[in-house]
């Protein structure tokens, strides 16, 4: 038997990354879980931040970002990029993570991440407490621990995470269904 919800997205598991950008003064990061890919030609993907949050400007402004993707070893660090606002402090340094140069874009990377996807913004669409940011990408970094030996991501070396947001919880991925 299915009991009938209320409408709501939180069921849903979420991958999690942590989108830095250029500032006017110091790179900034955030925690994000609302992504997903978009199209593959041109490859796109989307990203929800909501207007209230201070990195919301820094991607208008910059109009470009990078999607870092942590492994499990990050997830304190993800978790407080989330709950602290660039506004009152410089979280590259709280949390001692570093800042890479981009290869395309002027936004940095994240250096302890494995998987940092350099996007530029081509379209900004307000859907209600999220504003859409659809970016194509332009350049995809992965560490070559994670790679099979065809360049192929391995998701069990990758060890990534997902966010459950209806039980406020982080999850590493199980085994390989098919």
């Amino acid at each position: 038997m299915k009991k009938k919800l209320k409408p709501y997205t939180p069921v849903i598991p979420c991958p999690v990354a942590l989108v830095s950008v250029a500032g006017k003064e110091k790179p900034n990061m955030l925690t994000i879980s609302w992504m997903a890919n978009v199209c593959s030609k041109p490859p796109k993907l989307a990203i929800g931040v909501r207007p209230s949050r201070y990195s919301h400007q820094l991607i208008k402004d910059a109009g470009d970002f990078v999607v870092n993707i942590p492994p499990a070893d990050l997830v304190e660090a993800a978790a407080l990029a989330g709950s602290k606002s660039g506004k009152d402090i410089d979280k590259f340094e709280y949390l001692r993570l570093n800042p890479a140069s981009s290869s395309d874009v002027t936004s940095p990377r994240i250096e302890e991440c494995i998987i940092n996807i350099e996007c530029k913004t081509s379209q900004v669409i307000d859907i209600g407490s999220h504003d859409l940011f659809i970016a194509e990408v332009v350049a995809v970094h992965v560490d070559e621990s994670i790679l099979d030996s065809k360049d192929r991501l391995d998701p069990m070396k990758a060890n990534v995470f997902v966010y459950l947001p209806l039980i406020q919880q982080y999850w590493t991925l199980g085994e390989r269904l098919r």
